[in-house]
């Protein structure tokens, strides 16, 4: 199976329709029970108690008959969880918090391979081969697991920040609330 990934420009967890359609290429499989990964390594913990809250109540409007099992990513616990896991949903936030933590994961994309991953915001980033961040303040270099250079809560400006990153990359600009399917073998 095809490992799919999803980057959404950001703020999944307000609900509207572009989140609801967000939510459900997520779960558009022939699954029909889920286990999802929550990953807020790029969130403070005193954060988590809502984004929960968002996030399970995101996934649960749009189900469509699925039956979902959640857990909370633990850092020290995320290699054994992300086998188990159908979706691995990584949170925005800090995207450099964010990239440090996944990057302590060295079988990291093996772990991703078959998998829906899906990445808002912060979660995008990382998972694109470069990307501008005006809050992180500069261009970075992210995983490399999707071949874009991205720009999430995108407004029409600061594309050019990213010509050096390489010219054969997707050019992604993400606005709030919208987001990209890529697929890789």
């Amino acid at each position: 199976m095809k490992t799919k990934y999803i980057l959404s420009g950001g703020y999944a967890g307000r609900p509207n329709e572009e989140n609801d359609k967000f939510f459900q290429e997520i779960l558009n499989t022939k699954k029909m029970k889920l286990k999802i990964l929550l990953v807020y390594f790029a969130k403070p913990l005193s954060e988590y108690k809502r984004v929960i809250k968002e996030d399970e109540y995101q996934f649960t409007k749009n189900k469509n008959g699925k039956e979902l099992c959640f857990e909370i990513a633990d850092e020290e616990k995320f290699e054994n969880q992300a086998k188990e896991a159908d979706v691995i949903y990584l949170h925005g936030g800090q995207t450099l918090k964010l990239l440090e933590a996944l990057k302590s994961h060295t079988s990291l994309k093996k772990l991703f391979d078959g998998k829906i991953i899906a990445g808002e915001s912060a979660g995008a980033y990382v998972l694109s081969s470069c990307f501008y961040s005006k809050s992180e303040g500069g261009v970075f270099k992210g995983l490399d697991y999707v071949p874009a250079k991205t720009i999430c809560h995108y407004i029409g400006e600061n594309s050019e920040k990213l010509n050096d990153c390489g010219e054969k990359l997707d050019l992604l600009l993400l606005p709030d609330y919208k987001y990209k399917v890529y697929y890789q073998n």
